[in-house]
């Protein structure tokens, strides 16, 4: 999507500074992406507490980690 917005230049210069990214397009794209993730992770940390779960947490660890062995091929 092509759109024209007005960005704080001295920010724009901070985030490019400290993503390492190139260009004004993929810091913005960087930033967006970013922001959706950690608002996503905030509805997540809402739920605490609030969703029961059953099950055996040990026993789900140790299969996951012999299902990852069984798929192991050097």
């Amino acid at each position: 999507m092509r759109t024209n917005i007005v960005i704080d230049e001295d920010l724009m210069s901070k985030a490019m500074a400290a993503s390492g990214l190139k260009t004004m397009r993929a810091t913005i794209d960087e930033a967006l992406r970013l922001y959706v993730q950690i608002q996503g992770q905030k509805k997540i940390r809402k739920l605490r507490g609030r969703i029961h779960w059953e099950g055996n947490l040990e026993e789900s660890r140790l299969s996951r980690v012999s299902d990852e062995k069984a798929d192991y091929k050097p």
